[in-house]
C-alpha cells in the first residue's frame, strides 16, 4: 500500500545490480538484466513462490534435516530426539531461545508419545510466528513534512543496493523521493547512488569525497523542505558497531536531522546481512544502542541458509524487520510478512 497519493512523472528502471563491495573506489555501473525479476513475479500473484526461493537454503537445511529425524511412521519424543530437534533449528540462526521454547514445546505436549512430522512442523510455524508477529510494525511516516529514513550499516552489508531498492518501491508507490548520499567516505558508493537515482527517477544530494557527512545530511533535509519531498533517504557511511567514534557520529547526523526536521529521523533502519548469520546479532546491538533503530532491512536473505536470524533479532532487541532483500533485481525488495516467511520455512 502507498504512503501517499502523490504522483511523480518519473519512470523506474526495470532492474538493479548488486552492491559492488570490492572496496574499488570505481564505481561499477548497475547491470541491467531484462530476465523477470522477482519483484515481477510478486506482481503476477506468485508471491508464495517467491518468499520459498528467497529461503530455499534455509528450507533445504530444515527440510532435508528434520525430514531425516522421521525414518518412519511417527517418532518417539525422547531425549535423543529433543536433542537431535535443536541442533538442527539452531543450524538455522534462529538461536538457542527459540530453538530451545520450540524443544521444550515439543516436550511438553509429546513427552513418551510419538510425534508425526506434520505435527512437529505445525508447533514450529506457531511459535516462530507468534513470535514474529508481536514485533511487527508498519514504516513510520511523517504527519507533516519529508518522512527522513536514515540508513545504517556494516561495509558490505548490502546497504546502498538496498537504499535503491527501497527508493524504487516508494518511488513507484507516488512518493517523491530525495536521496542524500552520505557515505562521503567511499567515492564508489556515492557514484553507484548517482547512476541509481538517476534510472529510478528521484534527486540525490551529494557532497565532496571525504568532506563531513554531516554537512550532506544538512543540504539533503534542507532541500526536502524547501521543495516538499514525500521522503528523504540518508546514506550513511559503512562502519563497525566497535567503532566507537563512527558510531558517534551517527548520534552527530541524527541530531543534525533533529534540527532540521522535527521528530526525524522517523525510521533509522540497520541493514544486516542475512548470510552473516550470528554476527549479525552483534551488529544489530551495536547499532541499535548507537543509532536508535527502529527496524531492519535484512539483505540477500535469498544467498542464506540462515533465515532464522530474524527471530532473535526481532526478540532480543524488539526491532521489526521492516523488508527483506529477497534477490538481485531492484524490485527484490518485498515488505517482511511473518506468516509468508513461516511458511516459507517448510516447503
Amino acid at each position: 500500500m502507498a504512503f501517499w497519493n502523490r504522483k511523480t512523472k518519473n519512470t523506474p528502471p526495470p532492474d538493479l545490480a548488486p552492491e559492488n563491495t570490492t572496496g574499488s573506489e570505481q564505481a561499477a555501473a548497475p547491470n541491467l538484466n531484462v530476465s523477470e525479476s522477482a519483484g515481477e513475479s510478486k506482481e503476477k500473484g506468485a508471491k508464495s513462490s517467491w518468499w520459498r526461493r528467497a529461503l530455499s537454503k534455509t528450507n533445504e537445511l530444515l527440510n532435508t534435516d528434520i525430514r531425516d529425524l522421521w525414518k518412519s511412521e511417527g517418532r518417539l519424543v525422547d531425549d535423543d530426539f529433543l536433542k537431535e530437534l535443536f541442533a538442527i533449528l539452531v543450524r538455522t540462526d534462529m538461536g538457542n531461545a527459540m530453538a530451545t521454547k520450540i524443544r521444550e514445546s515439543i516436550h511438553t505436549q509429546f513427552r513418551g508419545r510419538r510425534i508425526e512430522m506434520d505435527e512437529a512442523f505445525h508447533l514450529i510455524r506457531e511459535e516462530l510466528g507468534n513470535a514474529l508477529r508481536s514485533k511487527q510494525s508498519p514504516l513510520a511516516r511523517s504527519t507533516s513534512g519529508p518522512t527522513v529514513i536514515l540508513v545504517v550499516g556494516v561495509n558490505g552489508s548490502g546497504k546502498t543496493t538496498s537504499i535503491a531498492k527501497l527508493a524504487h518501491r516508494l518511488t513507484k508507490e507516488g512518493n517523491r523521493v530525495l536521496l542524500g548520499a552520505g557515505d562521503t567516505f567511499r567515492a564508489a558508493a556515492v557514484e553507484q547512488l548517482r547512476i541509481w537515482s538517476e534510472r529510478i527517477g528521484c534527486d540525490i544530494v551529494q557532497g565532496e569525497h571525504g568532506s563531513d557527512p554531516g554537512t550532506v545530511v544538512f543540504r539533503t533535509c534542507q532541500k526536502a523542505i524547501a521543495e516538499s519531498y514525500d521522503v528523504c533517504i540518508l546514506d550513511t557511511a559503512g562502519r563497525l558497531q566497535t567503532q566507537s567514534n563512527l558510531m558517534q557520529e551517527l548520534e552527530k547526523i541524527k541530531r543534525v536531522i533533529g534540527k532540521q526536521i522535527p521528530d526525524a529521523p522517523h525510521e533509522v533502519l540497520l541493514v544486516l546481512d542475512a548470510t552473516a548469520g550470528q554476527n549479525a546479532i552483534s551488529q544489530a546491538k551495536g547499532f541499535s544502542q548507537a543509532a536508535g533503530c527502529t527496524g531492519i532491512v535484512l539483505a540477500k536473505l535469498d544467498g542464506s541458509a540462515k533465515g532464522g536470524v530474524v527471530v532473535p533479532i526481532a526478540e532480543q532487541f524488539a526491532l521489526p524487520v521492516k523488508f527483506v532483500g529477497l534477490g538481485e533485481g531492484l524490485d527484490d525488495l518485498a515488505e517482511f510478512h511473518p506468516e509468508e516467511f513461516v511458511k516459507a520455512f517448510f516447503q
